[in-house]
C-alpha cells in the first residue's frame, strides 16, 4: 500500500469522524437543551445524562482534526483503528439507544463504518515495512 494511500485512508477517515461527530453533536445538543429530535426520548427527562454524548462527540470530532493532519506512519494507523474499536463497540454494547431514538439508520451506517475503518487501518499499519515504520 503506498503512502498516498494510507495517506487517503487517514483522510477519509477523518472526514467520517467530523461529520458524524458534528451530526451527533447537534443531534445532541438538541436533545438535551431542547427536547428536540432523536436525543430527546433518551435524555430529555435528564438533561445531565447527555454529558457522556457531548463528550463522545466533541472528542471524536477532535480526533477528526488530529487524523487530517496526521502523517500516514504506522502509529496513527494504530491510533485511529483503536478509536473505532472504541466506538463499535459502544455502538454494540448501547444498540438499545438506537432502538429507543428510532434511528436504527444510524445505527447501522455508522457501526459499520466504524469497523470498516479498523480493517482499513490495521491494513494500511500492516503494509509499512519495518524499515520505514519509525515513531511520529
Amino acid at each position: 500500500m503506498t503512502k498516498a494511500i494510507r495517506q487517503g485512508i487517514l483522510r477519509a477517515n477523518a472526514i467520517f469522524l467530523l461529520v458524524a461527530a458534528t451530526s451527533g453533536f447537534l443531534t445532541d445538543v438538541l436533545g438535551i437543551f431542547f427536547s428536540v429530535g432523536a436525543q430527546a426520548s433518551i435524555i430529555g427527562s435528564a438533561p445531565n445524562a447527555g454529558i457522556g454524548f457531548i463528550e463522545a462527540h466533541g472528542l471524536a470530532f477532535i480526533i477528526g482534526i488530529l487524523l487530517w493532519r496526521a502523517a500516514p506512519a504506522r502509529s496513527w494507523h494504530l491510533t485511529a483503528a483503536g478509536v473505532h474499536v472504541l466506538l463499535g463497540v459502544s455502538n454494540l454494547v448501547f444498540w438499545p439507544i438506537f432502538i429507543a431514538a428510532d434511528a436504527l439508520w444510524a445505527g447501522y451506517v455508522t457501526t459499520t463504518l466504524h469497523w470498516a475503518f479498523v480493517v482499513l487501518q490495521l491494513s494500511a499499519a500492516a503494509s509499512i515495512p519495518m524499515s520505514v515504520a519509525k515513531p511520529a
